[in-house]
């Protein structure tokens, strides 16, 4: 292969992505300048557009525009009174893709482990906090991945809320161990939140 450093770089980047390796990275950056017009030059100008205006909002945790309120904690022409906590915006996707829940959602952007320096404040479960006072909410769906960094979060966002009398409950056990949410089938998140349990305060 040539030793042309802009593509090496590219392919160290692209092979950095989920389900990437090098051979597959390699294969798109092909497909890329060989289409430069359709693809490469398109997508260079989309890149720069979302690093200069896509960011995560400070309150709920997920993707805004930069000059934009946030339509999930910000819209006020919906009145929810849920708010379903998940780990990832990839999370929040795969919920709403299955359309079985109608309400606010709070993205943690990770887990509280002691194998990564994952704090507190970065899981904005103080905005949480503030959110369920200020929109009225009456129940927190915890719906937080079945392994063990992702139960210890739900279990310290439990603790963290029992002043509130808020309800809380979380995803049906029908959720495989180990398991996370963005790579569960509709019929298994369908089933998950409409067997959702209360957690005793």
């Amino acid at each position: 292969m040539q030793n042309i450093p802009e593509i090496e770089n590219l392919i160290k980047l692209i092979s950095k992505l989920p389900g990437l390796g090098p051979k597959s990275a390699k294969r798109m950056i092909l497909k890329m300048i060989n289409n430069r017009q359709e693809l490469l030059k398109p997508l260079a100008q989309n890149l720069s557009e979302v690093f200069k205006n896509v960011i995560r909002c400070k309150i709920c945790g997920t993707l805004k525009s930069n000059n934009s309120p946030c339509d999930n904690c910000e819209n006020k022409s919906k009145k929810f009174n849920k708010i379903c906590v998940v780990e990832n915006i990839s999370d929040q996707w795969a919920i709403e893709s299955s359309s079985i829940f109608q309400g606010y959602f709070h993205i943690l952007g990770g887990t509280l482990s002691n194998n990564n320096n994952q704090n507190k404040e970065d899981l904005l479960i103080n905005s949480l906090v503030e959110r369920i006072s200020r929109d009225n909410i009456d129940e927190v769906i915890l719906a937080t991945s079945a392994t063990v960094e992702g139960q210890t979060t739900a279990f310290y966002i439990q603790d963290t809320l029992k002043k509130t009398n808020i309800k809380i409950s979380k995803l049906a056990q029908g959720l495989p161990v180990g398991g996370e949410i963005e790579n569960l089938d509709d019929g298994t998140l369908i089933s998950a939140f409409k067997n959702r349990k209360k957690l005793e305060a």
